[in-house]
C-alpha cells in the first residue's frame, strides 16, 4: 500500500509539474467557466447536487479560502522548510498565500460595496393587498424597500435585484489557478530529494495528495455550480477576475525580483540551478 501511495504521489507531482499543464491549465478553467452552463440542458433537476443545500456546498463552498489557505499554506511551509531549513525563506514563500487571501478579501468587500450600490430589495406583497391591482402576467408585485444591503435584505427573506458578480466562481478558479501554481513544484523537490538519496517526508506528502483532493474538489463545485445554478453572465465576470487576480500575481508580481518586495515564484530559492533553470524553460 505505502509503494502504491508513493507511485500515486510521483504520478500526480508529474502530471501537476508538466509543462503542458501548467502553461495551459488557466485556458481548461477558462473553457469550463464559459461552456460550462450549457450543461444545464442535460443534467437532472432532481439530483442531489440540483440542491442548494447540499453537504458539498455546505461544507467546502461557504469555506473555499479556509480550506485553500490552510491545505496550501501548510504545504509551502513545510516543503520550503524542508528544502532550505530557513524560517526566513519559508516566511517568504508563505507570503504569497497571503498577498493572494488580501487580493479576494478586497475582492469582496469590492463586490459586495458594489452590489450594494446597483442594487434594491423588494419583499412580496401579501395577497389582500394586491387584490385591487393588475399585475403583468407572470410578474409577482413587489414593494421596493430602500437603504437596504444585500445581506441585510437576504436575511429578512426578501428578494434582492441587481447586477452581481460571482463571487463563489471567483474564488473558485482563483483557488484552483492557485493550487496547480503551487503544487507543481513538488515534482523538482522529489527530484532533489532522490538525488541526495533521501526519502521524502511522509507528512509532506500526504499534505501534497491533500491539497489534490481539494482541487479535485474545487473543480467539481465548479461544474456542479456552472450546470446546476447557471447565471450568466455573472459567473463569468466571476471566473474573468479571478483569472485577473492570478494572472496578476503569478504571472506578474511574483515574477519580479525581492528587492522589488516579491515573495518569488513557487520553489525559487528552493531547488539547484539547473532545476531552477528547467522550471523557468518549462514556464515560457
Amino acid at each position: 500500500l505505502f509503494m502504491n501511495t508513493c507511485l500515486v504521489i510521483r504520478l500526480l507531482a508529474w502530471v501537476l509539474g508538466c509543462s503542458l499543464v501548467r502553461r495551459h491549465f488557466h485556458l481548461m478553467l477558462s473553457g469550463l467557466v464559459l461552456f460550462g452552463p450549457l450543461l444545464s440542458f442535460w443534467v437532472s433537476r432532481y439530483s442531489i447536487f440540483a440542491n442548494g443545500n447540499h453537504y458539498l456546498y455546505r461544507k467546502f463552498l461557504r469555506s473555499t479560502w479556509g480550506w485553500t489557505c490552510i491545505l496550501t499554506g501548510s504545504f509551502v511551509a513545510l516543503l520550503t522548510f524542508s528544502a532550505r531549513r530557513s524560517v526566513s525563506l519559508t516566511l517568504r514563500h508563505l507570503s504569497r498565500i497571503g498577498l493572494a487571501g488580501l487580493l479576494w478579501w478586497g475582492c469582496r468587500r469590492l463586490l459586495t460595496l458594489l452590489e450594494d450600490a446597483a442594487g434594491a430589495c423588494y419583499e412580496p406583497l401579501a395577497p389582500a393587498q394586491d387584490a385591487h391591482s393588475a399585475p403583468a402576467p407572470g410578474q409577482p408585485l413587489l414593494l421596493l424597500h430602500e437603504n437596504q444591503s444585500k445581506a441585510s435584505c437576504l436575511k429578512a427573506n426578501m428578494m434582492w435585484r441587481g447586477y452581481e458578480v460571482s463571487q463563489e466562481t471567483l474564488v473558485l478558479c482563483l483557488c484552483c489557478l492557485l493550487l496547480v501554481e503551487e503544487l507543481s513544484v513538488f515534482g523538482c523537490h522529489l527530484a532533489q530529494e532522490r538525488r541526495l538519496h533521501r526519502s521524502p517526508s511522509s507528512p509532506l506528502g500526504v499534505l501534497f495528495l491533500l491539497c489534490v483532493v481539494l482541487l479535485v474538489i474545487w473543480l467539481v463545485l465548479l461544474l456542479c455550480l456552472l450546470a446546476y445554478f447557471p447565471a450568466w453572465p455573472s459567473q463569468q465576470l466571476g471566473g474573468a477576475l479571478g483569472y485577473l487576480g492570478w494572472r496578476g500575481l503569478y504571472q506578474g508580481w511574483y515574477r519580479l525580483t525581492p528587492s522589488q518586495g516579491s515573495p518569488g515564484l513557487p520553489g525559487e530559492a528552493l531547488f539547484t540551478e539547473k532545476q531552477q533553470d528547467e522550471m523557468i524553460t518549462r514556464e515560457t
